[in-house]
C-alpha cells in the first residue's frame, strides 16, 4: 500500500471512529433522557419507607440513609447531586409544602431538625462554615420531581450570602422585598425556627389555602455568622409573584464553592 493510500485509509478510519463516537453519544443522551422522563416521583418515599426505616427498626442501622431518627420522625439522606447536599425527609407520608400535615398541631419541627443537621454538610466539605453560608430550601409543588417532603441542606451561593447581608439587622417579623439571582423574594428575619417562627407557619399566614401554599418556595439561612445570636432569614417567593419563582434551590450551591475560599 502506498503512503498516500495509507493516509486515505487512516482518514477513513478516523471518520468512522468519529461517527461511531457520535452515535454512542447520541444513544447515551437518548438513554439518559428516557430515564429522566420516567423518573419515579415516589423514589424518595420508597427509600424512606422501604429501605431506611425498616433497616433502623430491624438492625439499628439506617440502611441507605445517613440517619434515621424514629423519635423525631425524620431521616437524613446524602443526595446524589453535589458534594455536600443532604435531604431531610419525614418518616411519615407527607407530599410537600402543600400538605396540611405540615401545619397540624402535632407537626414536627422539620426546619429546626434540618438546621441542626447542617454539620453533615460541613463534614462533607471537611470545613466549618459560618451560618450565613449554609442554607435550607424546599421547592414548590410545581418545581419538584419528588412527592415526599424533602428539605435541601447545603451551602449558599457566595453572591447570595453577600446580597442577604443587608438584611442581617432587619426588624424581626417584618417582610422586606429584594431581588436575588434575578428573581423577586420577600425576606423576614426571625429569632427561631420553631413555634410561631416555623417557616411553614409564617408563609402559610399569607397563603392559608393549600393550593396557594403549593406555589411557594422557602429558603432559610443564618442572618449572620452565628444564627443563635444573629437569627435566621426566611426567604420566600411563589409562582404567583410578579418576577418571582417557585424554587429557591438556585440560591444554594451544590458545588459548595464557599468551602474552597481561603
Amino acid at each position: 500500500m502506498t503512503t498516500s493510500a495509507t493516509a486515505l485509509s487512516a482518514r477513513g478510519l478516523a471518520r468512522r471512529l468519529v461517527h461511531f463516537s457520535a452515535v454512542l453519544a447520541f444513544a447515551f443522551t437518548a438513554s439518559a433522557c428516557a430515564r429522566l422522563a420516567t423518573v419515579d416521583s415516589n423514589a424518595l418515599w420508597k427509600i424512606v419507607d422501604i429501605r431506611c426505616v425498616p433497616s433502623q427498626q430491624a438492625t439499628g442501622t439506617p440502611g441507605q440513609c445517613t440517619v434515621v431518627d424514629l423519635d423525631k420522625r425524620y431521616v437524613m439522606l446524602k443526595d446524589i447531586l453535589g458534594r455536600s447536599q443532604f435531604l431531610l425527609m419525614p418518616t411519615d407520608r407527607i407530599t410537600g409544602i402543600e400538605s396540611p400535615l405540615i401545619l397540624a398541631p402535632e407537626a414536627k419541627d422539620y426546619w429546626s431538625d434540618a438546621w441542626d443537621s447542617r454539620h453533615y454538610v460541613q463534614q462533607a466539605v471537611k470545613r466549618e462554615l459560618p451560618d450565613d453560608q449554609l442554607g435550607l430550601e424546599i421547592n414548590s409543588e410545581y418545581r419538584r420531581s419528588q412527592n415526599q417532603l424533602h428539605i435541601h441542606i447545603d451551602c449558599m451561593q457566595r453572591e447570595v450570602s453577600v446580597a442577604l447581608a443587608k438584611h442581617a439587622h432587619d426588624t424581626p417579623g417584618e417582610w422586606r422585598w429584594d431581588t436575588l439571582d434575578g428573581k423577586r423574594y420577600r425576606i423576614m428575619r426571625v429569632s427561631s425556627l420553631s413555634g410561631a417562627d416555623n417557616p411553614f407557619r409564617i408563609v402559610a399566614r399569607d397563603n392559608p389555602d393549600p393550593a396557594t401554599m403549593a406555589t411557594q418556595t422557602i429558603l432559610v439561612t443564618g442572618a449572620g455568622p452565628s444564627a443563635d445570636p444573629d437569627g435566621w432569614l426566611i426567604v420566600n417567593s411563589g409562582i404567583d409573584v410578579d418576577g418571582g419563582s417557585g424554587t429557591a434551590e438556585g440560591l444554594l450551591d451544590h458545588a459548595c464553592r464557599v468551602a474552597d475560599d481561603r
